[in-house]
């Protein structure tokens, strides 16, 4: 079993005299300790996220995977210059812990594409209790941290929703919560002219910086519309970077090596 599931939420953590003594150790892990803690503790809820504040650029994210298309994701915008992020699910469209599900996180993280959470099985958190909904939180960051040895900073909340109780919950596992000021509407069943149109509109405003909502899980978002939207982009003069870095942010609390698949490798 994964460590990081054996290990208290940060509110917990923080306040321990194991961690007030570990702060008296490496100045690194200090610093790091510290600015988990200090996003935790000050916070009763967690931030909610839907703009970006680095001036000129463009956060892409690409929710409810990890799908068939991840790989073209990345290698659309890795061969333009590009970065994103993913928020994946654990049990949703495919099993996160699946093989082929493993290799496409891992191939995402390793051309440096930033791993967040979408929670585990992609429900309405506005209708669950406490514990289910620290539920649905924990078992999707166990998993990532286990493929790719990063406990991720950020979560989305399935459909953007979340209620007190939800920012509640997020604030004590030390999480953001991020939405966006640009919907693709690929999931409301926007066509690929529609899609464009949206981003033609998008670059015409040109806001100082663009947080967008697509999915990896449409063939026509990945092949069709993805190009579309960066070369329009990157011609109207943005960087399209990962969330993290369009906030002047750290993706992860913490990196490490990946965990060897074992029994608690299922869905």
């Amino acid at each position: 079993m994964s460590t990081y599931l054996l290990a208290p939420p940060p509110s917990v953590l923080c306040s321990s005299p194991l961690f007030r003594m570990l702060l008296t150790g490496s100045i690194v892990l200090s610093l790091a300790l510290s600015a988990v803690c200090s996003r935790t503790l000050n916070r009763v809820a967690a931030d909610v996220i839907t703009k970006c504040v680095v001036p000129n650029t463009v956060a892409l994210t690409f929710d409810d995977g990890p799908y068939d298309f991840l790989n073209e994701v990345v290698d659309t915008l890795v061969s333009a210059g590009a970065k994103g992020t993913f928020f994946f699910n654990g049990d949703n469209w495919r099993c996160i812990y699946a093989e082929e599900s493993v290799k496409r996180v891992k191939y995402a993280f390793d051309h440096g594409f930033q791993i967040a959470s979408h929670t585990w099985g992609h429900k309405h958190l506005n209708t669950l209790t406490r514990d289910e909904i620290n539920s649905e939180m924990a078992r999707a960051e166990d998993a990532i941290v286990k493929i790719t040895g990063s406990l991720p900073a950020y979560t989305r909340t399935p459909y953007g929703e979340y209620n007190d109780l939800v920012r509640q919950v997020a604030a004590s596992r030390g999480q953001q919560l991020a939405n966006w000021d640009f919907d693709s509407q690929d999931t409301l069943g926007a066509s690929v002219e529609k899609q464009k149109q949206l981003y033609d509109e998008a670059v015409s405003r040109h806001p100082d910086t663009i947080l967008s909502l697509q999915h990896e899980i449409y063939e026509t978002s990945v092949r069709e519309v993805l190009p579309y939207a960066i070369e329009k982009l990157q011609a109207a003069g943005y960087k399209l970077v990962t969330l993290a870095e369009c906030l002047g942010d750290h993706p992860y609390f913490q990196t490490g090596p990946p965990s060897q698949r074992d029994d608690s490798w299922h869905c």
